[in-house]
């Protein structure tokens, strides 16, 4: 199972957000008991998931020597900075107030699924990072196609 799609929903007058049913089918197919959350490091976005993203964190880390520099800026910045997130029964979790003025969260949050993860944005927040997405990705495949148009459906 992957993360995929692209879900907007609403904070309660508590703060909480439902996660989508079909994430969190995801997060306990993963196993992983609640949400692993951290600020996203070039957006303003929040990323989140469970065993897999942790797996890839780990991998990342372990890439370099224990006290190496290089380990300890990405160990600060991806866990240093991290959240375990509890779901409570109905599904919802309540973003730590950090989080949402890092994402711009204020009153509605858009999830997007990235595979083996998924984003939280703002409204906003998201329809900006998608058509920065979409026009470098027209970009690449005019760049891959010569602009001929070829390979296109």
């Amino acid at each position: 199972m992957r993360f995929v799609s692209t879900i907007q929903a609403r904070l309660d007058g508590k703060g909480r957000v439902s996660i989508p049913a079909s994430f969190r089918a995801v997060l306990e197919a993963d196993g992983y008991p609640g949400l692993f959350m951290h600020p996203a490091l070039d957006l303003p976005a929040l990323e989140a998931g469970g065993n897999r993203l942790l797996a890839e964190i780990d991998g990342l880390i372990g890439r370099y020597p224990p006290y190496s520099e290089a380990r300890d800026l990405i160990a600060t910045a991806l866990l240093g900075a991290s959240e375990h997130l509890k779901v409570d029964p109905e599904g919802r979790i309540a973003l730590p107030e950090r989080f949402k003025a890092h994402a711009g969260i204020t009153n509605a949050v858009v999830f997007v699924g990235l595979g083996d993860r998924f984003r939280l944005f703002s409204p906003d927040g998201f329809a900006a990072q998608e058509a920065e997405a979409k026009a470098k990705l027209r970009a690449l495949k005019a760049s891959l196609t010569g602009g001929t148009g070829a390979g296109t459906s």
